[in-house]
């Protein structure tokens, strides 16, 4: 597949690629590793994730919904991040409405991590986001991505949120 953005790093070139749907379970393992080493589950708790996400990632990929990004290196995926486009009902700004491209499951493999990895995935976020036409990229970070993503622009922003479950 051709990449979309390559990178040098410390142990050689990284390169970024849209994922495919039938790497769906790929990108619910990232998905469940993220919240795995967030603290925010178990094992067990990850396994559980990567299994109900697989489908329906799948599903979002195929509807051109969601759009993954894997990160390679040596023909072995590293890393990933995925968009998933919303509508925006028109507002100051886009008054005609538009789309924003919510980013998650930003993950890199451990032994892959400090290379400029997650980088790459993000800055081939961004560049694909803007070809699209997509007025604004949202996301939350954790702790480990807040200073990435406010050294490519990211602002923090007044959201709120409550949890009903």
């Amino acid at each position: 597949m051709t990449h979309i953005r390559t990178v040098e790093g410390p142990r050689g070139s990284y390169g970024v690629r849209l994922a495919r749907a039938d790497e769906a379970a790929v990108l619910a393992h990232h998905r469940a590793s993220m919240f795995r080493d967030m603290r925010e589950v178990d094992d067990q708790g990850a396994a559980i994730i990567a299994n109900a996400s697989t489908d329906r990632l799948a599903s979002l990929i195929e509807a051109r919904e969601y759009f993954g990004f894997l990160a390679e290196f040596e023909g072995q995926v590293v890393g990933g991040g995925g968009v998933w486009l919303r509508p925006l009902l028109p507002r100051p700004g886009t008054l005609q409405g538009s789309s924003e491209a919510y980013v998650l499951n930003v993950y890199t493999e451990r032994e892959h991590r400090r290379t400029g990895v997650a980088r790459a995935i993000m800055e081939s976020i961004v560049d694909w986001s803007r070809g699209q036409g997509v007025a604004r990229i949202t996301l939350h970070a954790s702790k480990e991505g807040g200073p990435l993503y406010e050294s490519l622009g990211f602002e923090v922003s007044n959201e709120m949120r409550l949890k009903l479950i």
